[in-house]
C-alpha cells in the first residue's frame, strides 16, 4: 500500500499528469466485457482503447492485479473475481436493499406477479433487486441489468422526481428520445409530462418493453422528496385475476416503505 492507502498499482497511475484520464481510460475497459463479449484477447483490448501498446499492458496489469480482471487463459482475461466479493458486499450494505428487505416479498404475495427494485445509474436505471412469482418468465429485467431512463414504469418515476438541475442537464441530450418516448418535445412539454406523473405518485405502463406485458411503479423518495430509486410489478395482459387498483395501492405502499426505512436509517447513523 501506498501512504494514501491505494494500492500501489492504483498510486502510481495517480502520479501521472493526466491521473484523472488515464484513470478514467483504464477504467472503460471494464465495460468491454459483455454477455455476448466476456472474453477479450491483450490485443484486442488495446486496440478498442486506441492506446499504445506500453500504455495498454499497464492498464491491464493493474486490473489484474486489483482481481477486477483474470486470465482465462495466456493473453485472454475475462471479469475477475474481485468483482463478486464486491457484490456480495453490496447486497450485505448497500442501504436500498436493506431498506427493501421484505418489501419485495410481501409485495409479490399480495399482487401475485414479480416485484423489482431499480435505482438510477447515469443516464439509465438498473436493477439491484428482484422477487420472481411462481411461474414468471426468466427472462424478464433483473438483478444487474441496465435500461433506458425514459421507457417503462420504473423508470420514468425515477425521472420524474429527479432534481430540477439534473433534468435540466439530461434534456438536451436525449430531447429525441425523450420525444420518442411520449414524454414531450419541448422542455415545457417534458416537465409537464413528468409533473403528471408526480401527482399520481406512480405510473401505469403497457408493452414499453415487452408487448401486452403492464407495468407499475412508484417511486422511492429521499427526505427533500427527490427519487433514488423505484419498486414496481409487473404482469401480462392475458392474466385475468390482477386488481389493476390493488396493484397500484401494493406498490405506493411498498415505495413509500422503503423510502420511509432508507430516511430512518441514514437519521440513525
Amino acid at each position: 500500500m501506498s501512504g494514501s492507502g491505494l494500492p500501489e498499482n492504483v498510486a502510481e497511475l495517480s502520479g501521472t499528469p493526466d491521473s484523472a484520464g488515464s484513470l478514467a481510460r483504464m477504467l472503460t475497459i471494464l465495460d468491454l466485457f459483455t454477455e455476448q463479449d466476456p472474453v477479450w484477447s491483450t490485443a484486442d483490448l488495446i486496440d478498442a482503447l486506441e492506446t499504445s501498446r506500453s500504455t495498454g499492458y499497464r492498464y491491464i496489469k493493474t486490473l489484474h492485479d486489483a482481481g477486477l480482471l483474470t486470465t482465462v487463459r495466456n493473453g485472454y482475461y475475462s471479469l475477475g473475481p474481485r468483482i463478486i466479493e464486491m457484490d456480495l458486499q453490496i447486497r450485505q450494505t448497500d442501504p436500498l436493499l436493506l431498506a427493501s428487505q421484505g418489501v419485495l416479498e410481501e409485495l409479490v404475495e399480495n399482487v401475485g406477479h414479480s416485484a423489482l427494485l431499480l435505482t438510477a445509474f447515469r443516464d439509465s436505471v438498473l436493477c439491484v433487486g428482484e422477487v420472481r412469482a411462481p411461474s414468471s418468465p426468466a427472462n424478464r429485467f433483473s438483478r444487474g441489468q441496465r435500461r433506458p431512463m425514459f421507457q417503462g414504469a420504473g423508470s420514468k418515476v425515477i425521472l420524474a422526481y429527479l432534481p430540477h438541475h439534473r433534468l435540466k442537464a439530461i434534456y438536451p441530450r436525449y430531447s429525441d428520445e425523450i420525444e420518442k418516448a411520449g414524454l414531450g418535445a419541448s422542455w415545457s412539454e417534458f416537465r409537464k409530462a413528468l409533473g403528471e406523473i408526480k401527482k399520481d405518485g406512480y405510473l401505469l405502463t403497457r408493452g414499453e418493453f415487452n408487448p401486452g406485458v403492464y407495468g407499475v411503479a412508484a417511486p422511492i423518495l429521499t427526505d427533500q422528496k427527490t427519487s433514488v430509486g423505484s419498486v414496481g410489478v409487473a404482469w401480462d395482459e392475458h392474466v385475468r385475476d390482477i386488481n389493476v387498483e390493488q396493484a397500484i395501492k401494493a406498490v405506493k405502499e411498498a415505495a413509500a416503505t422503503v423510502s420511509w426505512r432508507l430516511t430512518q436509517n441514514q437519521n440513525d447513523s
